[in-house]
């Protein structure tokens, strides 16, 4: 239960894509009685993080996994309620196993509670479906390669007829879109804060939209969408049966 504080407990909640009203009910009932509270830094709206009334804040950006570890650990023994905050959802590339693995070391259970990701928040900031019938049965969600990622598969995924979305791509759209296998005249779009306030979409073609990002200042916060869905209406859809 949330508010059960006897239990040495780590509660991870998805803070959403940046909005603050797009976290869940029992996420936001979860920072409503934290005790202690640890964000994933700019990466939550600083907005959310002033609604909890937790007594302990602590920004977990630049922090080593042996420092949070230690900090949950303490609070958790010592009878607070620990609320771990992750952006989006802690599900999709959080790095929340090695956190829970150490946490379970020290006799620390673990509880989640989904959030909703930015991929989705940008379908919505583009009033479309990822999956629309006729146009894309399948929704692929990779990364590129980089500091923390020796090899990709981007070639090999891009030759199914699929939506991708790729996420800590910002300052590798040029080699991204490079090394995709679909025409160069496939739309596609980034998607800057998708809910934020300052959100901002750059609409393109494989061709041409890392070149638009880059005008437009994009460097950070912002996914890729490649595929004829981000089209939405004008995508060429077929009706669906469960309307027909």
């Amino acid at each position: 239960m949330p508010g059960n504080k006897s239990d040495p407990l780590i509660w991870f909640v998805g803070a959403g894509p940046g909005d603050p009203e797009l976290i869940t009910v029992k996420g936001k009932a979860l920072l409503d009685k934290a005790d202690v509270l640890l964000y994933a830094g700019s990466l939550v709206n600083p907005e959310l993080v002033a609604l909890s009334p937790a007594i302990e804040k602590v920004d977990s950006w630049g922090m080593q996994l042996d420092a949070m570890v230690a900090l949950m650990v303490d609070r958790a023994r010592a009878g607070k309620l620990v609320v771990r905050l992750h952006s989006g959802d802690p599900a999709l590339y959080g790095s929340i196993v090695e956190q829970i693995a150490e946490l379970k070391k020290a006799g620390i259970a673990v509880r989640i509670v989904p959030g909703v990701s930015s991929v989705f928040a940008a379908a919505a900031a583009l009033t479309t479906e990822f999956t629309p019938r006729g146009v894309s049965e399948t929704l692929i969600i990779t990364r590129p390669a980089g500091k923390t990622l020796e090899k990709d598969f981007i070639a090999e995924l891009s030759q199914y007829p699929a939506t991708l979305a790729f996420y800590l791509g910002s300052e590798h759209f040029f080699e991204i879109t490079a090394k995709l296998a679909c025409p160069p005249e496939t739309p596609a779009v980034v998607i800057y804060h998708a809910s934020w306030p300052d959100q901002k979409i750059i609409s393109g073609t494989v061709a041409d939209i890392a070149q638009k990002a880059q005008a437009s200042g994009i460097t950070r916060s912002a996914l890729l969408i490649v595929g004829r869905a981000v089209l939405g209406t004008d995508s060429g859809y077929q009706r669906s049966h469960l309307y027909s």
